[in-house]
């Protein structure tokens, strides 16, 4: 299968609508939680990603149609004095997983990662979603081990999800 993989213009109506329907696939289907995102989370989100100063979307091509979406974000450790890059989301399209998409766009954000100067990528996944920890681990990707312990991730939700 054909595909191509670029850096999302977020000032284009186009890849802005792609970014949203490639996301809103995911959100759908069972792996991304079985609900669409709402109407409001669609018509804010191009804006969002515009306005947010670290964002950074690749997106993958079939043709000309979105089938893949990479949405990522610069950070800063401290410990390193360095820059990293946290994958928010990754997400490809349900009928065309498997085909490599989800690995060239991983591929994508790494070669951005290298240029940046980032000393890591980071990245969370479901333990239950064993098909993208599978692709993640192939890789390179492992769970972060600080000393003797693995750092975990935690969420507190703060005021209204919508």
């Amino acid at each position: 299968m054909d595909f191509t993989v670029r850096q999302a213009d977020l000032a284009d109506a186009s890849d802005c609508a792609g970014v949203v329907d490639v996301l809103n696939s995911y959100a759908s289907d069972q792996v991304g939680g079985g609900q669409p995102l709402t109407r409001e989370v669609r018509e804010r989100l191009p804006l969002g990603l515009r306005e947010h100063p670290t964002t950074m979307v690749f997106l993958a091509f079939v043709e000309r149609r979105p089938v893949g979406v990479a949405v990522c974000f610069v950070g800063y450790s401290t410990f390193q004095a360095r820059p990293l890059l946290n994958i928010h989301d990754l997400a490809v399209v349900p009928e065309l997983r498997g085909h490599g998409i989800g690995r060239a766009l991983l591929e994508a954000v790494e070669a951005e990662a290298v240029q940046r100067g980032c000393w890591k990528i980071t990245l969370e996944v479901q333990d239950a979603n064993h098909h993208e920890r599978g692709l993640y681990e192939h890789c390179g990707f492992d769970d972060f081990v600080v000393g003797n312990s693995p750092t975990r991730f935690l969420c507190k939700l703060l005021g209204s999800r919508a």
